[in-house]
Parts: C-alpha cells; structure tokens; sequence
C-alpha cells in the first residue's frame, strides 16, 4: 500500500473520529472564527452508552441510580436499590455517513454491605471495515479499527444524603494497525490510564405539600495521560469534562412519578488560541501545549469569557415512570454553534418487568446536516 493511500485512508479515519466527538460542522465565519471547536483524542469516551439516558438529552450526573451509572456519576452506585446488577447496550453511530460504526457497552454492580458498592464496565467501539488499496485500487487488506476502555469504580455513601466515589480506567486506541504515516513514521496504539471523581447528594424536601426528592450530581471525567499514536513527542489530550446536574423526582399518587433533571457539562481541555502572524497566542488566548493538570485549570479562562461560556453544553430530560414498570422520555441537548453545533432533541421508552428491563431512545436532530440525526440506543439490564 503507498503511502498517498494510506494517508487517504487516515483522513477519512480521522474525520469520523473528530465528528463523534464534536460534529464539527460548516461554520459561517461570522459567526464563529476557524478551529473554534474543541478537539481531542479518543472522542468515543464522550458517547452517552445507555438508552435511558439517551432518552433524556444525554444527561446522567443526578439522575435517579441505576446500572449505568459508572459511566455518568459512579457515586450514585451507593444508592442504588438492588444488590447486583448486569447491563448491556449498544449504540449505531453515525448511520447519516456510514452503517457499521457502533458503541457496545457492559456494566456491572455488586453492592458491598449497605454503604458500598464496586461497578466494572467495558466500552467497546468499533470504527467498522477499512479497506486498504494501492494506486491501482487492488486490495492490500480490510482492517478494522477500534478502540475500548475499562473502568473500575469504587462508590461509598459518606452519610444518608451523600456518596462519594473513584473510578480508575484503562484506554486503548488502536486506529492505525501498525501502518505508516505518508511521511513513513511508524504508529502504534495509544493507550492512557485515567480517573474520574464524582459526589451524588440526595434528599426529601417539602414543595407545596408535596414530597420531592431532590438530586444533585458532580463529576470530573477522564482525568489522564495524553495519548500518542507515534513515537513523536506530540500528544493529544483525552476529553477530560467535568458535568453539574440538579434534579426532582415527585409521586404524583401512588402510580405515577415524574422527575426533572437538567446538567452542565464542559471540557477541561484548553482552547485552541488565536494566534498572530509569528504563531504566538493573542491575549487572553493561551498556548495549549500544556501538561495535563495546567490544561484543566487554563480550561476556565484561556479565552475570552463570552467564548467560555459558549463551552458550556446545557442539556435537560423528563422522565414517567407508571406503577415503575413503563417509562416515557424526552430531553434536549444545546451545544453552541461556535463549539460544534450539536442541538437536537430525544425521546425514549422503557420497560421493566421483574429483574429484566429494556429501554430504546431515539435522537431528533435540528440541524439536517447533523450526522447524529437518527441515532439508536437500546439497553437490556438484568437486577437482582
């Protein structure tokens, strides 16, 4: 295979991977200046994984605990009403571009006494068949990238109302397969090692004579090591985000429950500076080849404050749950135009029956040019 091939292949690669991540799509210049979009390495660790979330806006920090929670906020695992628990799920991405992209994902939790519980989850994604081919077009082999992570999560209730928990991760990015760059540099896998950190708080509070349980979330995810897919010193920062949600959950009668919940969420990764004719960062922008604890503070304040507010992902959902056996959602999900445009709303379902549950969600795009447009999510979860 040559290497204008190859380097045809890996910009097709590329592409989808920066779209899962961020939907970069055409910009008009007024109103957004060029590469204001963040960009990181292994994008697919911001996929939302489970249907029930999906369903409500990709939102997850303060929802009420369930089996998935080690992906949103592992402190909610504490609270979490069943001894053990299995889900699995699985996610087409991208069908708008290409058929055979897909997220799967499994989770799982044992609570340990009544103040602790440990989860494990596996993320697999595959970036489908490349076939690579010589300037002739003869086949020099199909490949399929991918990538995955494991997580391991310890959450412990510190009191009634609050848990706390830690979560430890091993990324692997194998989206070269050993193949040269066109400028004949040898790749290999990246790999990181990372952690989140995460508090769940929840209470009964009195509104208008009706009991509501309120909801707090906060988590910092994917705090780690930079990966490289080279032997070159250049190295991308994961999607290191930090999520804030707030909730209500309220019975209705004795049938019904409908609960409220609305989330934050930015990327702790820095912005990429506007830079004079010398390459040197215009004030207040920054250099953004910084260590990965720098990145995260200089996150706050590397632009201007109107740009960092346009960081900032708002997403809301609403959940009812009838006689907790059949569940409808919806949601929205706001990202600005200048940050990667992504806006569209969701819908969902649910079913529970005894042990077993199932749950679909469906995304509505309000850009046609979204490839997101049509996304599927289905979750089977199995509680004891």
């Amino acid at each position: 295979m040559t290497n204008n091939s190859r380097m045809k292949k890996y910009s097709i690669l590329s592409l989808l991977v920066l779209l899962t991540c961020t939907s970069v799509f055409a910009q008009d210049s007024e109103t957004s200046r060029d590469f204001g979009t963040i960009t990181t390495a292994v994008p697919f660790l911001m996929i939302g994984p489970d249907a029930r979330a999906g369903g409500m806006g990709d939102i997850g920090v303060a929802t009420s605990p369930d089996g998935n929670a080690i992906y949103w906020n592992a402190s909610k695992l504490a609270f979490v009403e069943n001894d053990m628990g299995y889900n699995v799920s699985y996610v087409p991405w991208l069908k708008g571009l290409v058929d055979d992209i897909g997220l799967g994902y499994v989770s799982f939790y044992k609570q340990m006494g009544g103040d602790q519980t440990i989860g494990a989850s596996l993320r697999y994604f595959s970036l489908g068949n490349i076939t690579f081919t010589n300037e002739e077009g003869t086949s020099m082999g199909v490949y399929k990238p991918n990538e995955w992570a494991i997580d391991l999560a310890y959450a412990r209730k510190l009191s009634d109302n609050f848990s706390a928990a830690i979560t430890g991760k091993f990324i692997y990015s194998n989206l070269t397969l050993g193949q040269s760059t066109g400028a004949g540099v040898a790749t290999n896998a990246g790999t990181s090692v990372a952690a989140d950190v995460s508090m769940y708080y929840r209470n009964i509070v009195e509104i208008g004579r009706n009991d509501v349980r309120i909801t707090a979330g906060m988590s910092i995810n994917n705090m780690g090591n930079k990966i490289s897919y080279t032997s070159n010193t250049q190295k991308d920062f994961i999607p290191t985000n930090m999520r804030i949600g707030l909730g209500g959950e309220m019975e209705l009668d004795a049938y019904n429950t409908l609960s409220l919940t609305f989330e934050l969420t930015k990327l702790l990764v820095p912005t990429p500076p506007v830079v004079d004719d010398d390459g040197n960062p215009i004030s207040p922008y920054r250099e953004n080849d910084v260590s990965v604890f720098t990145g995260m503070l200089q996150s706050f304040y590397d632009a201007p404050f109107s740009e960092e507010m346009q960081e900032i992902n708002i997403a809301g959902g609403v959940e009812y749950w009838y006689d907790k056996q059949f569940a409808l959602r919806g949601g929205y999900f706001y990202e600005s135009e200048a940050k990667g445009n992504r806006q569209y709303f969701t819908l969902g379902a649910g079913l529970k029956y005894n042990v077993f549950g199932l749950d679909f969600s469906y995304l509505i795009s309000t850009n046609p040019n979204n490839p997101l447009k049509n996304t599927l999510r289905f979750t089977l979860s199995y509680e004891l």
